[in-house]
């Protein structure tokens, strides 16, 4: 992954993939219960899940889920 990849912040169009392949994102998306981890058909389609649809469908939080994720970016600033 590039540098520049590795430092965009995380939004409501980032993909449940590209979340699960950041330091925290496996972590933060259990703690939030983001059923789509165990989901045998979100396996089929995970790297086009957006979070922001997901959060919707399942009635999440998407801002605290993000100001999470987002958490250990605005850190390393």
């Amino acid at each position: 992954m590039k540098s520049k990849e590795k430092n965009k912040r995380f939004d409501e169009n980032s993909t449940i993939k590209e979340i699960l392949e950041s330091k925290k994102g496996f972590e933060v998306l259990i703690k939030y219960n983001v059923p789509c981890l165990g989901c045998p058909m979100a396996s089929l389609e995970i790297s086009r899940l957006k979070l922001g649809e997901v959060a919707r469908v399942y009635g999440l939080d998407l801002k605290k889920i993000l100001k999470e994720l987002n958490s250990e970016k605005d850190e390393k600033r």
